[in-house]
């Protein structure tokens, strides 16, 4: 029990830790004409939304690995902290195509039912690299682990972040 316990901590650590690093402003929202999500910038119900989220990937290598930090703003550009493992921070942005579909995929409705409290998520290996996506709908936790099934639409999250940034899906 001693060992879920200090993964919880560590995982709680590491979401306080990316909320710190990510200010106070509301998490997902970029400015005041984001709160009209059903209407474009020029107001016209129906027309593309306005609304840009950031995300979170926090990753931690077993129980007392180093944590690896991805921040990515609404505009698309991030910051990577320690992400591969190396002690380095790089930043970039993400291709427009690749922003769009960050974002449309940050606004699926289906995102909400993928966190860890809706499944109910409890970390199971040990030793695997877990990664932790901070979104609005919630945190949403993944391993590294044979057998685990990551949920749908942060899979497809998961792997635009990390193969547009030094962010890694597996242990190296």
């Amino acid at each position: 029990m001693a060992l879920s316990w200090s993964r919880f901590a560590s995982l709680s650590a590491a979401t306080l830790l990316a909320v710190t690093l990510n200010g106070c402003a509301p998490f997902g929202q970029q400015d005041e004409a984001a709160a009209r999500p059903d209407t474009s910038d020029d107001g016209r119900p129906g027309a593309a939304p306005t609304t840009r989220y950031r995300v979170s990937l926090l990753q931690n290598e077993g129980t007392d690995g180093p944590l690896r930090t991805l921040n990515v703003e609404p505009d698309g550009r991030w910051e990577c902290v320690d992400c591969a493992g190396d002690g380095v921070t790089s930043t970039g942005s993400l291709s427009e195509e690749n922003h769009g579909r960050l974002q449309s995929l940050l606004a699926d409705p289906a995102l909400a039912k993928e966190t860890d409290e809706a499944r109910g998520y409890k970390i199971t290996c040990v030793g695997a690299l877990t990664s932790s996506l901070l979104t609005t709908a919630g945190l949403i936790s993944s391993q590294d682990c044979p057998g685990e099934e990551r949920p749908p639409v942060a899979e497809q999250i998961l792997l635009l972040l990390t193969q547009n940034t030094p962010a890694e899906l597996t242990l190296s």
